[in-house]
């Protein structure tokens, strides 16, 4: 399995300890990883992944803060959905193949999600962007 939830969100979730939507004060960030990194849901915290990190032109270490989270239930189909605003690392020259959510609040900087982009994606002297899912970035049914 490339993609997944990392057992420590799946953790914080049940022992109330993440704060995911707009009106919260945690910082949830998005960071990109080389190929060279493998999906381990036993992964905890951003220390894990870091070492992974990729490095480029146009792209801060630690990744990017989300704008515009937001939680929203839906009852017609039975889940609830995180969303954001896509996340654009501009005038970057950059290779990845996977993008980390963490929760930069917390003291260990607690691990969410991991996206496999099914292959390296670069950018050069141009945009990388990465546009979640019209259904939203975490689905839980």
């Amino acid at each position: 399995m490339a993609s997944g939830i990392f057992n420590q969100f799946k953790y914080n979730c049940l022992a109330g300890l993440v704060d995911l939507d707009g009106s919260g004060a945690h910082d949830i960030k998005v960071a990109l990883l080389s190929s060279s990194y493998t999906f381990n849901a036993d992964h905890s915290y951003w220390s894990d992944v870091s070492s992974y990190e990729v490095s480029g032109t146009g792209y801060t270490a630690g990744g990017q803060s989300l704008n515009n989270k937001s939680v929203t239930k839906d009852n017609a189909n039975d889940k609830a959905v995180f969303d954001a605003d896509d996340v654009t690392w501009s005038n970057s020259t950059i290779t990845a193949r996977y993008a980390v959510l963490y929760d930069n609040t917390l003291i260990n900087k607690d691990l969410i999600a991991c996206f496999d982009f099914g292959e390296d994606k670069s950018s050069s002297n141009g945009d990388f962007t990465i546009q979640w899912s019209a259904n939203g970035i975490l689905d839980i049914s």
